[in-house]
């Protein structure tokens, strides 16, 4: 009985060691908070140990992790203490200067999309589930993951065009 919980135990701390820098990432991508994406990153860890045993024995354990994520992401926005977002503290007269790193602007486009919507992205094109795994975690129809990947993709665009635009010098014709 030891030897199996221990063989159970170092094939979770291998799968942990294996993927826990890219759930981080991903989680990251969902909520745009280095510290939020720690806690929900060990949050889903902590629920997929639980289950460990029964995960390992049906199937693919990378789409059960990114349910378990996604879930865990969209739970915490709906905690009360989320409804109120603190402002950066800037000194009297101090503008915020605006970034120009490419992925600073495309992190602050896809943290303006709605979270369902980001999801669809980050587990689409970062997490690179197909439309039906992805259909799967966020529990709904493959059409709908389709309708929301389209209004995503069209909602970037025209945030990261008016980014852009904001970017370029003034030009006097």
């Amino acid at each position: 009985m030891r030897n199996r919980r221990q063989a159970h135990d170092d094939d979770f701390a291998a799968y942990y060691n294996a993927r826990a820098r890219r759930l981080r990432t991903t989680a990251y991508l969902l909520c745009g908070d280095w510290h939020l994406a720690q806690d929900l990153t060990q949050l889903t860890f902590t629920k997929l140990y639980r289950v460990w045993r029964r995960v390992e024995r049906q199937g693919p354990v990378d789409a059960f992790a990114h349910r378990v994520l996604l879930r865990a992401f969209l739970d915490e926005r709906r905690r009360p203490w989320h409804r109120e977002i603190p402002a950066p503290v800037l000194a009297d007269g101090e503008a915020a200067a605006p970034h120009t790193d490419d992925g600073v602007v495309l992190r602050a486009a896809l943290a303006a999309l709605p979270r369902r919507q980001r999801a669809v992205l980050v587990l689409r094109f970062w997490a690179d589930l197909s439309v039906e795994q992805t259909a799967a975690a966020l529990d709904c129809a493959p059409g709908t993951v389709k309708s929301q990947t389209s209004d995503a993709l069209a909602n970037l665009r025209r945030t990261l065009g008016a980014a852009l635009d904001d970017l370029r010098p003034n030009r006097k014709a």
